[in-house]
């Protein structure tokens, strides 16, 4: 499955079995309506933070994709919480997609950013103080395609979204 939507796309970069794979479980969990992101952040976060980036700060089989760690406080619950995602840098700027695997709804680390947009993002070893924003409609227009590129399951997480116009989110140095 996945498979197709990646040979479709003739300016994706080549993947190999493994990252195919991994394509092709996350759509079927996505089509099905299964969110698999907090099953394992955790695990990923601790990972990450304790080896400063040097382990968890890149998505198997996918060169380009490279993760950090955006923390957030829930917008009602105010816990303080972190969430592994893969980003791109814009200048000096740090930009995540909220896709939620394609789900129908945003991830709730989108909408706690939109309540409580002050805080920090760690790449690799780094921790940045920023401030978090939607991206225009001509930021997203150039940025989304940049995402695709680096992990072609974005392109499926759009289609399957239902509607909803996946946020782009630039996470400004403070």
């Amino acid at each position: 499955m996945a498979e197709a939507a990646v040979a479709a796309d003739p300016n994706t970069t080549r993947v190999g079995p493994f990252a195919r794979l991994q394509l092709a479980v996350g759509q079927l969990a996505s089509e099905r309506g299964v969110y698999l992101g907090r099953r394992s952040t955790r695990i990923h976060t601790a990972i990450y933070r304790s080896t400063r980036g040097r382990l968890g700060s890149r998505v198997p089989g996918f060169r380009d994709a490279r993760i950090a760690l955006v923390d957030h406080v829930g917008a009602r619950s105010g816990v303080k919480r972190t969430s592994p995602l893969i980003y791109l840098e814009d200048g000096d700027s740090v930009v995540v997609v909220a896709s939620k695997a394609g789900q129908p709804t945003s991830p709730a680390w989108f909408h706690n950013l939109m309540a409580h947009p002050e805080t920090k993002v760690q790449v690799g070893g780094e921790v940045r103080n920023v401030r978090a924003r939607v991206a225009s409609d001509e930021e997203r227009e150039r940025l989304y395609p940049k995402f695709v590129a680096v992990y072609p399951a974005y392109d499926f997480y759009e289609r399957n979204a239902r509607g909803r116009r996946i946020p782009v989110v630039i996470l400004e140095r403070r």
